[in-house]
């Protein structure tokens, strides 16, 4: 019996350790996949803006080319993608070295990134009464970012798990990047934009 508890209680702590690992390469996956959403937005917004003037956005478009889509001239999207470029790296750092300085500024730039999901989406929802799919996929990409550092601290921290090697992390990481960026691209060619 006394053996049996000592290989469980053994046992426990390696378990968190491959918990949190996981949990850092599902942030990285999800970053990666609000960098596609963000890449698209951006795209439309160079690409496919200004709708001619006969036609009045709805729906999506109503909330890509609304005034709060804007800071200045700078396309919303092209923040958010700077944003997810921004947790790619750093998330990919983290899960690299598990340094906590790393930890404290990504939760930091997380609940940020929060609020103004949160903010966001309350103008979708209560102001301009439409809602852009991408911005939702963005907004549930910042929310679960968050939700992932929060158990990740809660589980004690990153460095409770080994550091995982560089060639394990960056190769299939910008491989995933890139492969999100082409499709993003490509999906411009089949979205339904009036006028383009």
């Amino acid at each position: 019996m006394t053996e049996h508890v000592s290989k469980t209680s053994a046992a426990q702590p390696s378990a968190p350790r491959q918990y949190v690992n996981k949990l850092l390469g599902a942030f990285l996956a999800i970053a990666v996949v609000g960098w596609g959403a963000s890449i698209f937005l951006t795209a439309v917004h160079f690409w496919a803006l200004p709708l001619p003037s006969e036609i009045t956005p709805e729906g999506s478009m109503a909330v890509i080319t609304s005034t709060w889509a804007y800071v200045g001239p700078i396309p919303l999207a092209l923040l958010g993608a700077g944003y997810y470029a921004t947790m790619i790296v750093l998330g990919g750092l983290w899960l690299e070295t598990k340094h906590d300085l790393l930890e404290r500024g990504i939760f930091l730039l997380t609940v940020g990134g929060l609020a103004a999901s949160a903010y966001f989406v309350y103008l979708q929802l209560g102001v301009i009464g439409a809602i852009c799919p991408f911005c939702m996929i963005s907004a549930a990409a910042t929310t679960s970012l968050f939700a992932i550092e929060v158990i990740v601290k809660y589980a004690g921290g990153g460095s409770i798990a080994p550091a995982v090697s560089s060639t394990r992390i960056w190769p299939p990481l910008m491989g995933a990047t890139i492969a999100v960026t082409v499709a993003a691209m490509y999906g411009i060619t089949l979205a339904p934009i009036p006028g383009v």
